[in-house]
Order: structure tokens, then C-alpha cells, then sequence
């Protein structure tokens, strides 16, 4: 071949891909976009994570396939990826170092899946991850390892799983979190130090679980905070302290769907509440009384003070009928002692003379 000719072969060998080439990368059953840069593999009836995805793409939609796991290596080679969406699929098990090629990721769907629980390594590549979408699963617990690497973290839906507990150190590395939603799951307290880093915090929703018990410190870091949802719960009672210590400057509260024991205690802890301008209860008139027997059904803002005059009526009754009793046994006492002395007075009359 004359020495042109091999200039010309190299030239072209060198030359980009035509577009007709460069479609055949494209996974089987998948759609690719290179003018956009994204691939979509939705409903396509995969059970596993295709092969020969393109490098360079920013977004794959595997939504509403059939993949049951996530294998290591699945998703080798595509540094630029940005979105990964997952949802609606049967996915059970992530492997260790599943995700550890998306160092630049910042939105991950794995909703609507049947994960019970998310390897110890979970987050460790996935540092620009932003928002974090795994409701409806069956996952059950959070540890501390699984979320720790999240640093640039901003929303995290955990809503509509089995979670019973949460780790007290479970969400220490998300300080930047503003959205958090633990909605429809078992848990049944709120505890000192589980929100110790989450000063930027917007949306707590903690509705539909099974919570009877929040401590009184444990809104204490909040700084942020304009809507807390607790309606749905199991909540009889409510500490004042732990709301006064939630320093916001407005803060909206959901709190209604709660057995309540309607007092005169409770009562004065929503009037105070109240009162506070930065504190609003959203759905106060929604506010149902469980107990005592003779209020329950009746709404709380319905009673007013009837509560509390109740409550002092019938302390003034037993502190009067106390006092009465306590009038009676002396009076009964002072007669018995008049009556003795008489008595003694009457035997020492009669006594002979000697």
C-alpha cells in the first residue's frame, strides 16, 4: 500500500464514530440519547443490569423491570453518571461495591423494591449523592456504617418501610440534610441525639409510625425545622419542654390521628404551644380526645377550658370534702375528749372520802 494510503487509513481510523456506529453501543431493549446523553431502559422486562451501557451518559432509567440484585461491577466505566433510577423493580440484595463507580452521582431511586436491609458499605463512593429515594421496602433497621459516607446529602425518603429502630449515630454523617421522611413506619420514639447534626433540617415527617414517646431533647439541635409531622401516631400526652426547646424560627406541627388523653395537662400544653408565635399546629381543630371515656370522640378545641374547670371543680370538691372529714374527725375528737373528761370529772365526785 503506497505510504499515502496508510496516511489516509490512519486518518480515518482516528476520526469519531458515525452516528449509525455509535448507536449499535446501545443496550438491546434500551433507548439511548446521545444528544442528551441519557439511556432508557424502562419496562423493558430486564432482570439484570444490561451490559454495553454508553460511557459518558448522565442518566439511566432502569424503572419498572425485574432485577432482583444488584451485582458488582454493574455499573463499571460510567463516571458521569448523574441519575439512576431503580424504582418498581424486585431488587432484594445489593452487593458489596455495587455503586462503587458513581463517585459523581447525585440522585439514586430505589423505591418500590423488597431491600431488607443495605450492605455496610453502602455509601462509601457515594459521596455527591444528594437525594436518596428507598421508601417501600422492608427495610427494618439503620445503622450508623450504611449512611455514613453522605455527606452532601439533602433529601432522604425512608418512608413506607418496616424500620422499628434507628441508630443513634445513624444519620450523624448527613449534616446537610433538609428533608427526612420516616412516614408509615414502626417506630415508636424519638429519641435524645438520633437529630444531633441536623441543624439544617426543613422537613421531618414522622407520621404513621407507632410513637408514644418523644424526649424531651430530642428536637433540641434543630434549627431549621418548618414542618414536623406526627399525626397517626400513638401520642396520649405531650411535654411542653420538648417544644420549647425546638429554637425555630416558625415551625409548623401536624399532630392530629393521636389517642389522646384529654386533661386539663393537656390542655395547658397546647395553649401554650399557642401562644408561642413561632409554633403552628396545623390541624389543631382535628384534634380528637380517646380518653378519658366520657370525651372521647369530642374534639379538643371543642372543650376550651372546660378541662380545666372540670379538673379544678372536682379538686375543689375533694379538697372540701377532705376538709370536711378532717372538720368532723376533729370535732368527733374534741366531743370523745369533752365526753372522757366528764366522765373522769363525774367518777372522782362520786369517790368517798377516807
Amino acid at each position: 500500500m503506497p505510504a499515502g494510503g496508510c496516511t489516509m487509513l490512519a486518518a480515518m481510523l482516528l476520526l469519531p464514530l458515525p452516528p449509525l456506529y455509535a448507536a449499535k453501543r446501545c443496550p438491546s431493549r434500551c433507548l439511548c440519547y446521545e444528544s442528551s446523553d441519557l439511556v432508557d431502559c424502562r419496562s423493558r422486562g430486564l432482570v439484570r443490569v444490561p451490559p454495553r451501557v454508553p460511557h459518558g451518559i448522565w442518566l439511566l432509567d432502569l424503572n419498572g423491570n425485574k432485577l432482583t440484585e444488584v451485582h458488582r461491577g454493574s455499573f463499571v466505566g460510567l463516571w458521569s453518571l448523574k441519575i439512576l433510577l431503580m424504582s418498581n423493580n424486585s431488587i432484594q440484595t445489593l452487593q458489596p461495591q455495587c455503586l462503587s463507580s458513581l463517585r459523581f452521582l447525585e440522585r439514586l431511586d430505589l423505591s418500590s423494591n423488597r431491600l431488607l436491609r443495605l450492605p455496610m458499605d453502602f455509601s462509601q463512593s457515594l459521596s455527591s449523592l444528594q437525594e436518596l429515594q428507598l421508601d417501600h421496602n422492608l427495610l427494618q433497621l439503620l445503622d450508623s456504617a450504611s449512611l455514613r459516607g453522605l455527606g452532601h446529602l439533602r433529601k432522604l425518603d425512608l418512608s413506607h418501610n418496616r424500620i422499628r429502630a434507628v441508630d443513634v449515630a445513624a444519620f450523624s454523617g448527613l449534616s446537610r440534610l433538609s428533608l427526612l421522611d420516616l412516614s408509615g413506619n414502626r417506630l415508636t420514639e424519638l429519641g435524645d441525639g438520633v437529630l444531633s447534626r441536623q441543624q439544617l433540617l426543613e422537613v421531618l415527617l414522622l407520621g404513621h409510625n407507632n410513637i408514644s414517646c418523644i424526649e424531651t431533647r430530642a428536637l433540641a439541635p434543630l434549627r431549621s425545622l418548618r414542618l414536623f409531622g406526627l399525626q397517626g401516631n400513638q401520642l396520649e400526652h405531650i411535654r411542653f419542654k420538648t417544644f420549647l426547646k425546638l429554637q425555630t424560627t416558625s415551625t409548623h406541627l401536624q399532630l392530629s390521628v393521636n389517642p389522646w388523653t384529654c386533661d386539663c395537662e393537656l390542655q395547658r400544653v397546647f395553649s401554650k404551644i399557642r401562644d408561642m408565635r413561632r409554633l403552628h399546629v396545623d390541624d389543631y381543630q382535628d384534634l380528637r380526645c380517646r380518653a378519658p371515656a366520657r370525651q372521647a370522640g369530642r374534639l379538643l378545641a371543642a372543650l376550651d377550658s372546660q378541662l380545666c374547670i372540670a379538673e379544678t371543680a372536682s379538686v375543689l370538691v375533694i379538697t372540701i370534702t377532705v376538709m370536711l372529714a378532717v372538720v368532723g374527725t376533729l370535732v368527733k375528737a374534741e366531743r370523745d375528749r369533752s365526753k372522757n373528761k366528764q366522765t373522769a370529772g363525774d367518777a372522782e365526785s362520786e369517790t368517798p372520802e377516807q
